[in-house]
Parts: structure tokens; C-alpha cells; sequence
């Protein structure tokens, strides 16, 4: 079911809530305080601590997914889970961390775990090879986990993972579309129930109202960061040139990000969506409970 999997040894609980910004900082190995020392400094003492004994799921490993991991193993937090069964292809290089030589043709999880493990020996990595479906999301992510972010690219998908953490209370961060998008200073974090200008989000938000409840009037939150950009999509054209205007001819393809088709994708987006998500991510952490 799960693919291949790390094992783990027990951790610490931190509980939700319990960091305390004044603390001082419990006796950390001195691995984590000479690598990651700079997070206390940026945070305030304690925050590392907090972040090591953090456990966190990410759904998908593609453009932004493999960003948000590099992003939070350099942040210190200590136990990951990495959810994805999609192997890197060449045509991944424009926009994935992992997509390199020497790892095409590679699961991703498991390159990414690998990864790190360079960065930080001590961070605990699960690599699971399989794609989240409403089937097993509640295989897949029913333990202790402190957060969730969502980096996949299924509709459905999505929708499931995010009705599943909210009605367990579970704090999620969600990715919008990065695909047709060239202005990284476009990109924002809102509540899901106030997203703009992405497509994908709002047919979310709908299926979410309609088939699992979620607050219908529009004074109502959902209490579910959401990262997107305000940047209109830039459409890929059969004469080559891109513009605003979506091709009739192009389907649903035109809504993706994928190894041979659909939208194109750049790093310093792909990236900074999931710079943006790991930012609300540490602050979450930080927190213990979900807030927009």
C-alpha cells in the first residue's frame, strides 16, 4: 500500500500550542544548533525546538512540493512524511528540485528523502509511494501529525485532503495554481473561502460546499490558508506565443502541469508558492492551531 517506507523511532510530543516564544531552548543535539541555530535567531529561542519535535505531511513532490520540502528540512522540523508515486522525468528539470542526472527515472519520495537526509542526519523521513485518493487519505495521513500542506495536482484529490483534515481538525496548508504565471510578487495567502483569480480554488471551494458541507455565506471562513497569485494565466498558443486567452482546442490539459503538456512553469514561481506555504507553515507550527 505504502511502498516503501522509513522507519521511524518514537518522538517527543510537543503538544498543539505548547511553544511558548520566552522559553529557553531545551538541550538540542548539537547537530541541529550548529545547522539550524539560525532559525532561534530569526524565531526566537525555542522556536527550533518546536520545529524538531514537529511532524509534517506533504501531499505531492512535484514543482512546489519538492520546494516545500527542501524548505522545511533547512527550517530544522523534525519528522516528515513525503506522499507521492510519481517518478522524475526529464522534462521536470524546469521547475523541480529533484530533476537532475543521476535522478531521472527515480520516485521522487525517495529522492527527496535521500535529500534530506544530507541536509539535517537527524530528521526522520517516511517516503510513501502512492498518490492520495479519497480511498486511503485516511490511511495515509491518520497519525499524529502537527500540520499537513498540500502540494498535489489532482482536483479530487485536493478536495479530499482538504474536507478530511478539517473535519478532524487537522491544520492544512493548500496549494493553488503556479502554472501560467511569470510575477512571483503576485502570490498571496488568504483563507481558502477568499482565494482570487484561480480557477482551480474556486470549483474547489464549490465542491467543498456542496459535498462536505463547508460554510456557504460568503461572511464565513474555512479556516484553510490557501497560497495562489492575483496573475492572470498566461496560455500556451499553437503558434507557439502565450497570451491571456485559454485554447479552445486545449482542453483540460491547459489547467495542468505536466511532463510533455499544458501549462508552462517556472522555478522562481513553483518556488516561491512554496515558500509562501512553509511560511504559514512555521507560523502555524509555531501556534499549534490553525489560523488564517
Amino acid at each position: 500500500m505504502f511502498g516503501r517506507t522509513i522507519a521511524r523511532t518514537a518522538r517527543p510530543s510537543a503538544g498543539r500550542g505548547a511553544y511558548n516564544a520566552g522559553m529557553e531552548n531545551p538541550s538540542l543535539d548539537p547537530v541541529l544548533l550548529e545547522r539550524f541555530g539560525g532559525i532561534d535567531r530569526l524565531y526566537g529561542a525555542g522556536a527550533l525546538a518546536r520545529f524538531s519535535q514537529s511532524r509534517v505531511a506533504v501531499v505531492g513532490m512535484g514543482g512546489v512540493g519538492s520546494w516545500v520540502v527542501e524548505a522545511l528540512v533547512r527550517s530544522g522540523v523534525g519528522e516528515l512524511v513525503l506522499i507521492d508515486a510519481d517518478d522524475i522525468c526529464v522534462s521536470n528539470s524546469n521547475r523541480q528540485l529533484p530533476a537532475h542526472e543521476g535522478q531521472f527515472g527515480r520516485p521522487k519520495v525517495v529522492a527527496m528523502a535521500e535529500r534530506c537526509r544530507s541536509i539535517n542526519p537527524l530528521v526522520q523521513v517516511e517516503a510513501v509511494e502512492s498518490f492520495l485518493t479519497a480511498a486511503n487519505v485516511g490511511e495515509l495521513l491518520d497519525r499524529d501529525f502537527d500540520l499537513v500542506l498540500d502540494a498535489c495536482d489532482s482536483f479530487r484529490s485536493k478536495v479530499e485532503l482538504i474536507a478530511w483534515c478539517r473535519r478532524r481538525k487537522l491544520p492544512l496548508v493548500v496549494c493553488g495554481s503556479a502554472g501560467g504565471r511569470l510575477d512571483p510578487t503576485q502570490i498571496r495567502v488568504r483563507d481558502l473561502s477568499r482565494t482570487e483569480h484561480d480557477a482551480m480554488l474556486a470549483l474547489i471551494r464549490k465542491k467543498l460546499r456542496v459535498e462536505f458541507n463547508f460554510p456557504r455565506s460568503p461572511q464565513r471562513y474555512f479556516s484553510v490558508p490557501a497560497v495562489y497569485s492575483l496573475e492572470n494565466v498566461k496560455y500556451p498558443q499553437a503558434d507557439g506565443t502565450v497570451c491571456g486567452v485559454r485554447p479552445k482546442v486545449a482542453g483540460e490539459a491547459s489547467l495542468k502541469l505536466d511532463c510533455g503538456a499544458g501549462l508552462g512553469a517556472a522555478t522562481h514561481i513553483t518556488g516561491a508558492f512554496a515558500f509562501a506555504m512553509v511560511g504559514r507553515a512555521l507560523e502555524l507550527l509555531l501556534k499549534g492551531r490553525a489560523m488564517v
